[in-house]
């Protein structure tokens, strides 16, 4: 069930349209724009700012979490490499940005997802959106 005030960077991120899976610390969200096939935000349901200000039982929750959604992606776009991005220039409230990594190119319904940045850093400006049939798909993978 969608929270019932969420905070502004689940807002940016597209929640409840992007959601992929909702625990009780956090939430997986498809990233709106796509620099690689299934780039994903993983953001904190709590309004903390800080990554240390976090109860333990929101670490315990996110392992679980990177692990499943390490196997999703494979399955989805078989990166080679995932990069975990914490930013929070803009966007406050705790959230990584999680990004599969892949030299050529990965094809989703005709559409080819390259990815500019390999073997570099991820050129987050080089981007399409993520389609509805998109975020479908990464919830049924999950």
């Amino acid at each position: 069930m969608p929270l019932s005030s969420p905070h502004a960077t689940l807002v940016k991120f597209g929640y409840p349209r992007t959601l992929v899976h909702e625990g009780r610390h956090w939430a997986v969200l498809v990233r709106p724009a796509q620099p690689t096939l299934g780039s994903l935000v993983l953001c904190s349901t709590s309004e903390e700012t800080a990554y240390g200000a976090l109860p333990a039982e929101a670490f315990a929750e996110q392992g679980e979490l990177v692990a499943r959604i390490e196997r999703m992606l494979k399955a989805v776009s078989d990166y080679e490499r995932v990069n975990y991005l914490m930013l929070m220039m803009v966007d406050p409230h705790v959230h990584f940005h999680i990004i599969p990594r892949y030299s050529g190119d990965r094809a989703f319904e005709g559409s080819a997802f390259f990815d500019s940045g390999w073997p570099a850093q991820p050129d987050l400006l080089t981007t399409q959106p993520a389609s509805e049939s998109l975020i479908e798909h990464l919830r049924r993978h999950w």
